[in-house]
């Protein structure tokens, strides 16, 4: 009898809670779906503006990925299984994995701890409250003001980078994080949502932005802890200053009252996933800003209310109600203010008296993240996803090549990269008739889920200027409403496209497609083939294989690496691995890779009955597509980063005990200082206690 890693037996709600989908992104699953737009189904013929030229390098893209076999993407073919599961709480013992999986995976649990493989050891690096600058007083719940969460480790960490540092800084690195949105209600004790006050809204804004601390590694175990009130130590919140650069600075779409330059911005919000930069800095995407703004349903005037609505920024008042203490949060009294919010932000993380940049150029939309790569002749490359329903995935590519070195004047120099270039958008063709795609998840009869794609430019910047190619938008206005210019040159609509990772080995791109319950709904896009499940809860991996010599190239080859779900559901798929030896995975959100080149996930909102977690996977030989779960993290929270070095593995936990009906009275957790006390996000580090490599 086969056995498949177990699912939870026991009933549960699965996915998020209602209090996360609140205050992380303003109910947008609950919400009308911004992307009204008619385009056509992947598999029909790619609209005429796109050039033979383009058409002609996808085909050829395909035509290296199908010579390349494994090398390239390589195909579907598993078939289906259907057998018992092992009994809740147990997992097979490992009896061999692809170089950095070998270890024993954990069982999917809801147990109210991070959850680690045997042979493993943890510790909590850092956690919200924590003081991080000089001055800052340690954390104390009942006594919260602005001025120390300023001082201290923001809310709900998200992205997490780690930067070597040089010269006296032995064995310590700077660990970069996000603070992606805060939740009151777990916050403040007898939180009145209707009623916020000014103290409670001012800690709010310093508990959003980015975090740099320095941590010390203990050179026995890997184990790393926070260096308190380090000199390179910063905390930048909602009312930092941070500079818009490219194509849309000083245009009067992003111009206030308080601003009339149109280039400075106070404040980064909703920032989720990011990335390393190959020059030394951290780019953070900001998502889910429109949920900050108030008043959007009282525009009447057209262009502007179609525009706030494709965005998001409908209703009245904001959850947060921020808008009663700041009249920028008020579209009726700022209307350009949400605007300067929907960006790539790039941090400077050496340099603590450094301006942060918002860069128009990679366009304005719900960023779930930036990652990038090098060209051969070293222009960057950088990939992201809107986290929308329905909505597209993006590259931009830079005019500009890399300067190396750490000069001043090489990081100064590389700091204007991503203002000059193209940005792009996909649109993906399926190879199948679109009748053999039938929302169930089916496979075509070509036995696989793949196609081919091309990058459609939106708009070019350069020294010069910039130049729009999106008939009636300008440039900026192409930069400034990103998700106009994808409807208009009919870009593909995705299930939540996410984190997106180039492969430091191979150069194949992965796009994480977290879910979509609206698919196939009554006027909704049904499924297409890289689509291809109706009411889609569990959401799938797409890998894509552009040029290696030039990821700049215009045209791509796709396939479908993970269809996500329980294993004995016909409709789940792990690159023709067998599926009685993987474990099961919903909703992947964010992407990396270890230096053996397989890719870790992390998920949000698990709808298969356990916790979300950690998952590793092998993209290449003959283990591909093995799929062994390395953590889980405990009640209501969320796994994020992640962060894979050799030594040890990092997790940004975020959001835990946030379950409905949670309060700081009424705890659903007691993650991660025991019962009694606040529970608070925290960022965590594991290792192995033999002190060898994870995974070997």
């Amino acid at each position: 009898m086969r056995k498949l890693l177990p699912l939870i037996s026991t009933p549960h709600s699965g996915g998020r809670s209602a209090l996360t989908c609140r205050f992380r992104c303003g109910d947008a699953c609950f919400h009308e779906v911004p992307n009204t737009s008619d385009n056509e189904y992947v598999g029909d013929v790619i609209a005429g503006a796109l050039s033979r030229r383009s058409m002609m390098r996808a085909a050829a893209v395909v035509t290296v990925a199908a010579a390349a076999g494994t090398a390239a993407v390589t195909g579907n073919g598993g078939a289906t299984a259907t057998a018992a599961t092992v009994p809740a709480g147990t997992a097979p013992k490992d009896t061999g994995a692809a170089r950095g999986l070998r270890f024993t995976p954990v069982a999917p649990n809801t147990a109210d701890q991070v959850t680690i493989p045997e042979g493993y050891e943890q510790n909590v690096v850092i956690r919200w409250g924590d003081p991080i600058l000089r001055g800052a007083p340690a954390f104390d719940a009942k006594n919260q003001t602005a001025a120390a969460q300023a001082g201290q480790f923001g809310y709900n960490n998200d992205f997490l980078a780690l930067l070597p540092l040089d010269g006296d800084y032995e064995r310590q690195q700077l660990l970069v994080a996000n603070h992606e949105y805060t939740d009151e209600v777990l916050m403040f004790a007898n939180y009145d949502p209707a009623n916020p006050t000014r103290e409670q809204v001012e800690i709010a804004w310093a508990a959003h932005g980015l975090g740099v601390v320095v941590v010390q590694e203990d050179h026995r175990s890997g184990k790393l802890t926070a260096v308190r009130r380090h000199q390179l130590n910063r905390r930048l919140t909602a009312t930092s200053e941070f500079r818009l650069t490219g194509p849309a600075a000083g245009s009067d779409l992003v111009k206030t009252s308080a601003d009339a330059t149109g280039t400075k911005v106070l404040g980064t919000l909703n920032n989720c996933s990011g990335g390393t930069t190959p020059w030394g800095t951290t780019l953070h995407g900001e998502e889910n800003f429109n949920q900050y703004f108030a008043n959007g349903g009282a525009v009447t005037e057209p262009v502007q209310a179609a525009r706030l609505k494709r965005y998001g920024v409908t209703g009245a008042a904001s959850e947060r109600k921020w808008e009663r203490f700041d009249k920028r949060f008020d579209v009726l009294q700022e209307p350009n203010e949400a605007n300067r919010f929907g960006y790539v932000v790039e941090l400077d993380p050496y340099d603590p008296t450094s301006t942060p940049r918002k860069h128009t150029a990679l366009g304005r939309f719900k960023h779930e993240g930036a990652q990038p790569r090098l060209t051969e002749d070293g222009r960057p490359v950088v990939y992201s996803g809107d986290d929308e329903r329905f909505d597209y995935f993006y590259k931009f590519v830079s005019s500009k090549k890399m300067k190396k070195g750490k000069s001043r004047a090489a990081r100064a120099y590389n700091l204007t990269l991503l203002d000059e270039g193209t940005l792009y958008v996909a649109k993906l063709t399926g190879d199948s008739p679109a009748a053999q795609i039938d929302g169930t998840g089916k496979l075509p009869a070509d036995g696989e889920f793949d196609g081919s794609g091309v990058w459609i430019p939106l708009v070019t910047a350069n020294a010069d200027g910039a130049v729009s190619h999106v008939p009636g938008m300008t440039a900026e206005e192409v930069c400034v409403f990103t998700r106009e210019a994808g409807d208009k040159v009919g870009a593909t609509k995705m299930d939540r496209p996410e984190d997106i990772e180039p492969s430091p080995r191979t150069g194949r791109v992965y796009v994480a497609l977290t879910n979509n319950k609206d698919r196939g709904a009554a006027g909704k896009a049904a499924a297409d083939e890289a689509n291809p499940r109706n009411s889609n809860k569990h959401g799938q991996i797409l890998e894509l294989a552009e040029n290696w010599n030039d990821p700049a190239s215009d045209g791509f080859a796709w396939r479908l690496f993970l269809v996500a779900g329980d294993p004995n559901d016909p409709s789940t798929y792990f690159a023709g691995y067998p599926k009685d030896k993987v474990s099961p995975i919903s909703c992947p959100d964010n992407v990396a890779f270890d230096s053996h080149g397989n890719l870790w996930i992390s998920t949000d909102g698990n709808q298969l009955g356990s916790h979300d977690g950690l998952f590793g996977v092998a993209t290449q030989g003959p283990r591909r597509g093995e799929l062994k779960q390395f953590l889980t993290v405990p009640r209501g929270a969320e796994t994020c980063g992640p962060l894979i070095q050799d030594r040890r593995v990092l997790v940004a936990v975020q959001h835990p005990g946030e379950l409905d009906g949670a309060s700081v009275e009424n705890p659903m957790s007691a993650w991660p200082d025991g019962p009694g006390k606040m529970v608070r996000p925290a960022v965590v580090s594991v290792w192995r206690k033999d002190g060898r490599n994870i995974g070997v």
